[in-house]
Formats: structure tokens, sequence, C-alpha cells
């Protein structure tokens, strides 16, 4: 393009004499006013034991925070202590109960709702008997 234009002799008036940005950031720093700030000594003031311990505290607190957030999915983790066979008897004895496992986990038995309850019943089961929360507020009144 610049060939084409110098081959018709023509100046697009975007051009600036040679050497003119050599010494252009020494030129405009020498032309521009000087500020009351810039005469004064800049200070150096020491850093104060916050300053010097902060970045450390905040580090510690935030591995603390992972720390809180890691014990407290470990925390809301079902229980699977209460699944083993060594600490709980009763599912000892059920899984090793024939008729409870092809009836009721292999599910070789038609047993609907109904016939569940009964047999609860017939074991001794009453509903009555088991507090299953702490708060009674979500009954209400009858």
């Amino acid at each position: 393009m610049k060939d084409i234009l110098d081959k018709v002799n023509r100046n697009d008036g975007q051009t600036v004499p040679d050497g003119y940005f050599d010494d252009f950031a020494t030129r405009m720093a020498a032309s521009l006013p000087e500020r009351e700030w810039e005469r004064e000594t800049p200070r150096v003031l020491p850093r104060s034991v916050w300053q010097r311990v902060r970045p450390y505290i905040y580090l510690a607190a935030m591995f603390m925070g992972v720390w809180c957030m890691m014990k407290m999915f470990d925390l809301m983790r079902p229980d699977a202590s209460g699944l083993s066979f060594d600490s709980n008897p009763v599912l000892a004895a059920a899984v090793g109960n024939d008729y409870f496992v092809s009836d009721y986990v292999i599910g070789e038995g038609d047993i609907d709702q109904y016939q569940l309850m009964e047999d609860l019943y017939e074991t001794g089961f009453v509903p009555v008997d088991y507090d299953y929360t702490d708060d009674d507020s979500h009954y209400s009144e009858i």
C-alpha cells in the first residue's frame, strides 16, 4: 500500500518527522509542571507487627476453614458403623435367617405392605414405642 502512495506521490497526512519519537518521553516529562508531592522525599514507614503477620494469619484462617468444611462433610456422612455384623447382632441374625433373606432381600415372595406390617406386629413391633424425633412440633392438634 505504501508503495502505491509513493508512486502517485500522495501524502495522507498521517506522518511525523523522522526521529520525532526518539526523545519524546524526555521532552514530555520536561514540559509537564512539577507537583508539590514530587519535590518531597518519600518516607518509608516501618511495617507494623500486624502488617508482617497478616499474610500468615490469613493463610492459617484459610486452612482452618478448609479443615472445618471437611469435618462438616465427614459429620454429615451417613454412619456406616451400625451396619457391621460385629456391632449389630440383630442384623447378623436377620442375614443368617433364610426366610428373611429369601422374602425381604431377594424378593422371591410377593410381600405387600400389609403383610410386612402384620409380620412386624407379630414379632412385637409397636410404632408408638419408638420416638422418631426429639421435637414434636410437627404434630398438629386434631
